[in-house]
Protein backbone atom coordinates (compact mmCIF):
# COMPACT_ATOMS: atom_id res chain seq x y z
CA UNK A 1 0.00 0.00 0.00
CA UNK A 2 1.44 3.60 -1.08
CA UNK A 3 1.66 6.10 1.55
CA UNK A 4 0.90 9.80 0.29
CA UNK A 5 4.04 12.20 0.60
CA UNK A 6 3.51 14.65 3.64
CA UNK A 7 4.90 17.86 1.77
CA UNK A 8 3.83 19.44 4.99
CA UNK A 9 6.36 17.27 7.11
CA UNK A 10 9.17 18.23 3.93
CA UNK A 11 8.69 21.46 4.38
CA UNK A 12 8.77 21.88 8.40
CA UNK A 13 11.79 19.99 7.84
CA UNK A 14 13.74 22.07 5.09
CA UNK A 15 12.97 25.29 6.89
CA UNK A 16 13.76 24.09 9.63
CA UNK A 17 17.62 22.85 8.56
CA UNK A 18 18.17 25.33 6.54
CA UNK A 19 17.27 28.03 9.14
CA UNK A 20 19.81 26.29 11.32
CA UNK A 21 22.51 25.86 9.04
CA UNK A 22 21.97 29.51 8.52
CA UNK A 23 21.90 30.90 12.16
CA UNK A 24 25.19 28.30 12.83
CA UNK A 25 27.06 28.91 9.68
CA UNK A 26 26.11 32.55 8.62
CA UNK A 27 25.86 34.13 12.16
CA UNK A 28 28.30 34.99 14.53
CA UNK A 29 25.96 32.77 17.01
CA UNK A 30 28.76 30.04 17.63
CA UNK A 31 31.80 32.42 18.01
CA UNK A 32 31.87 32.34 22.12
CA UNK A 33 32.57 28.73 21.09
CA UNK A 34 36.04 27.81 21.64
CA UNK A 35 36.33 24.02 21.32
CA UNK A 36 36.62 23.10 17.67
CA UNK A 37 34.60 20.27 17.46
CA UNK A 38 31.62 21.00 19.03
CA UNK A 39 31.54 23.87 17.00
CA UNK A 40 31.86 22.11 13.60
CA UNK A 41 29.23 19.45 14.93
CA UNK A 42 26.51 22.60 16.08
CA UNK A 43 26.91 23.72 12.38
CA UNK A 44 25.78 20.48 11.40
CA UNK A 45 22.56 19.44 13.98
CA UNK A 46 19.97 20.87 11.27
CA UNK A 47 19.31 17.59 9.61
CA UNK A 48 18.71 15.64 12.90
CA UNK A 49 17.16 18.42 14.79
CA UNK A 50 14.73 18.61 12.08
CA UNK A 51 14.08 15.33 11.55
CA UNK A 52 13.40 14.89 15.46
CA UNK A 53 10.80 18.07 15.76
CA UNK A 54 9.08 16.91 12.73
CA UNK A 55 8.99 13.02 13.58
CA UNK A 56 7.26 14.31 16.70
CA UNK A 57 5.19 17.14 15.29
CA UNK A 58 3.36 14.95 12.55
CA UNK A 59 3.61 11.58 14.45
CA UNK A 60 5.75 9.80 12.12
CA UNK A 61 7.55 6.38 12.81
CA UNK A 62 11.21 6.60 12.16
CA UNK A 63 12.46 4.06 9.45
CA UNK A 64 16.00 4.35 10.45
CA UNK A 65 18.17 3.66 13.80
CA UNK A 66 20.81 2.90 15.02
CA UNK A 67 20.90 -0.83 14.67
CA UNK A 68 19.02 -0.73 11.78
CA UNK A 69 17.89 -4.26 10.90
CA UNK A 70 21.01 -6.09 12.50
CA UNK A 71 20.56 -8.72 14.83
CA UNK A 72 22.68 -6.64 17.86
CA UNK A 73 24.14 -2.79 17.63
CA UNK A 74 27.59 -4.16 18.13
CA UNK A 75 27.81 -5.67 14.73
CA UNK A 76 27.07 -2.32 12.26
CA UNK A 77 29.11 -0.12 14.98
CA UNK A 78 31.85 -2.20 14.82
CA UNK A 79 31.57 -2.61 11.19
CA UNK A 80 30.92 0.63 10.21
CA UNK A 81 32.68 3.13 13.33
CA UNK A 82 35.13 0.80 14.85
CA UNK A 83 36.48 -0.04 11.65
CA UNK A 84 37.30 3.38 10.33
CA UNK A 85 38.29 4.52 13.78
CA UNK A 86 40.78 1.72 13.96
CA UNK A 87 42.00 2.05 10.39
CA UNK A 88 42.97 5.66 10.03
CA UNK A 89 44.18 6.30 14.05
CA UNK A 90 46.09 3.23 13.04
CA UNK A 91 47.81 4.35 10.22
CA UNK A 92 48.15 8.24 11.73
CA UNK A 93 50.24 6.62 14.34
CA UNK A 94 52.21 4.13 12.59
CA UNK A 95 52.91 7.65 9.85
CA UNK A 96 53.16 10.72 12.37
CA UNK A 97 53.47 9.55 15.78
CA UNK A 98 49.80 11.41 16.43
CA UNK A 99 46.43 9.83 17.60
CA UNK A 100 43.54 12.06 16.64
CA UNK A 101 40.50 10.38 17.60
CA UNK A 102 38.44 13.47 18.42
CA UNK A 103 38.69 14.68 15.22
CA UNK A 104 37.89 11.58 13.49
CA UNK A 105 35.18 10.67 15.74
CA UNK A 106 33.62 14.30 15.21
CA UNK A 107 33.43 13.57 11.65
CA UNK A 108 31.20 10.13 12.30
CA UNK A 109 29.32 12.21 14.58
CA UNK A 110 28.63 14.62 12.54
CA UNK A 111 27.41 12.46 9.15
CA UNK A 112 25.31 10.39 11.79
CA UNK A 113 23.67 14.37 12.60
CA UNK A 114 23.43 14.92 8.73
CA UNK A 115 21.79 11.47 7.78
CA UNK A 116 19.44 11.58 10.56
CA UNK A 117 17.64 14.05 8.36
CA UNK A 118 18.54 13.25 4.58
CA UNK A 119 18.05 9.71 5.22
CA UNK A 120 16.70 8.60 7.79
CA UNK A 121 13.73 11.17 7.23
CA UNK A 122 13.48 13.06 3.74
CA UNK A 123 14.76 9.81 1.67
CA UNK A 124 11.83 7.96 2.95
CA UNK A 125 8.87 10.39 2.46
CA UNK A 126 10.27 10.51 -0.92
CA UNK A 127 10.26 6.47 -1.05
CA UNK A 128 6.94 6.33 -3.55
CA UNK A 129 8.26 8.60 -6.26
CA UNK A 130 10.62 6.95 -8.91
CA UNK A 131 13.99 6.83 -7.86
CA UNK A 132 16.04 9.31 -10.15
CA UNK A 133 13.20 11.78 -9.14
CA UNK A 134 14.09 10.88 -5.84
CA UNK A 135 18.10 11.61 -6.08
CA UNK A 136 17.21 14.10 -7.93
CA UNK A 137 15.05 15.86 -5.20
CA UNK A 138 17.12 14.78 -2.18
CA UNK A 139 20.51 15.85 -3.96
CA UNK A 140 19.56 19.04 -4.82
CA UNK A 141 17.73 19.88 -1.40
CA UNK A 142 21.25 18.59 0.68
CA UNK A 143 23.14 20.97 -2.20
CA UNK A 144 21.16 24.20 -1.34
CA UNK A 145 21.55 23.24 2.46
CA UNK A 146 25.06 23.90 2.00
CA UNK A 147 24.40 27.40 1.14
CA UNK A 148 27.24 27.93 -1.25
CA UNK A 149 25.60 29.23 -3.98
CA UNK A 150 28.90 30.12 -6.19
CA UNK A 151 28.88 29.15 -9.47
CA UNK A 152 32.08 27.35 -9.83
CA UNK A 153 33.49 24.05 -11.14
CA UNK A 154 34.40 22.75 -7.51
CA UNK A 155 30.59 23.84 -6.60
CA UNK A 156 29.06 21.54 -10.08
CA UNK A 157 32.00 18.51 -8.70
CA UNK A 158 30.07 18.70 -5.52
CA UNK A 159 26.83 18.48 -6.98
CA UNK A 160 27.82 15.43 -9.25
CA UNK A 161 28.96 14.33 -5.80
CA UNK A 162 26.05 14.71 -3.81
CA UNK A 163 23.88 12.74 -6.92
CA UNK A 164 26.37 9.81 -6.38
CA UNK A 165 26.25 9.91 -2.43
CA UNK A 166 22.24 9.98 -2.76
CA UNK A 167 22.05 7.13 -4.88
CA UNK A 168 24.78 5.56 -3.04
CA UNK A 169 24.05 6.22 0.73
CA UNK A 170 20.35 5.49 -0.16
CA UNK A 171 20.98 1.92 -1.09
CA UNK A 172 22.87 1.26 1.99
CA UNK A 173 19.82 3.04 3.73
CA UNK A 174 17.89 0.44 1.87
CA UNK A 175 19.46 -2.39 2.80
CA UNK A 176 20.81 -1.84 6.33
CA UNK A 177 17.99 0.57 7.54
CA UNK A 178 20.91 1.78 10.11
CA UNK A 179 21.81 5.45 10.86
CA UNK A 180 25.34 3.61 11.86
CA UNK A 181 25.97 2.58 8.32
CA UNK A 182 25.21 5.34 6.40
CA UNK A 183 26.53 8.07 8.07
CA UNK A 184 30.12 6.13 7.92
CA UNK A 185 29.41 5.79 4.06
CA UNK A 186 28.46 9.76 4.35
CA UNK A 187 31.61 10.37 6.56
CA UNK A 188 33.82 9.27 3.91
CA UNK A 189 34.55 12.55 1.86
CA UNK A 190 34.45 14.67 4.76
CA UNK A 191 37.59 11.82 6.69
CA UNK A 192 40.29 13.16 3.82
CA UNK A 193 39.66 16.57 2.78
CA UNK A 194 42.70 16.91 0.88
CA UNK A 195 43.32 13.24 -0.73
CA UNK A 196 47.17 11.00 -0.92
CA UNK A 197 47.81 7.88 -1.90
CA UNK A 198 47.51 6.60 1.50
CA UNK A 199 44.62 8.38 2.23
CA UNK A 200 43.09 6.47 -0.93
CA UNK A 201 44.21 3.56 0.42
CA UNK A 202 42.22 3.97 3.47
CA UNK A 203 39.47 5.18 1.75
CA UNK A 204 39.50 1.98 -0.63
CA UNK A 205 40.06 -0.66 1.95
CA UNK A 206 36.61 0.63 3.86
CA UNK A 207 34.74 0.72 1.07
CA UNK A 208 35.93 -2.76 -0.24
CA UNK A 209 34.79 -4.41 3.56
CA UNK A 210 32.02 -2.49 3.46
CA UNK A 211 30.43 -3.22 0.42
CA UNK A 212 31.74 -6.91 0.78
CA UNK A 213 29.78 -7.43 3.86
CA UNK A 214 26.05 -6.05 1.85
CA UNK A 215 27.08 -8.22 -0.61
CA UNK A 216 27.58 -11.37 1.53
CA UNK A 217 24.36 -10.20 3.98
CA UNK A 218 22.28 -9.72 1.28
CA UNK A 219 23.39 -13.47 -0.61
CA UNK A 220 22.40 -14.94 3.28
CA UNK A 221 19.14 -13.37 3.39
CA UNK A 222 18.28 -14.50 -0.13
CA UNK A 223 19.73 -18.28 0.87
CA UNK A 224 17.74 -17.83 3.97
CA UNK A 225 14.43 -17.33 2.28
CA UNK A 226 15.27 -19.81 -0.83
Amino acid sequence: MKTKINYLAIATFYLIAVGLRYLTNKTSILDGITIGFIKVLLQGIGPAVAALIVTLLFKIKPVLTLKGNYRDIQTPFLLYWGLPLALILGVEYVTKGTFSFVPISAVLVYGLLEEIGWRGFLQQQFKELPTFLSVILITTLWFIWHLNFEITSSNLLFFGILILGTWGIGKVADSTHSLLAVSAFHSLNNFFPHMNAIKMVIVIILLSAWVASLIIRKRNVQMAIG
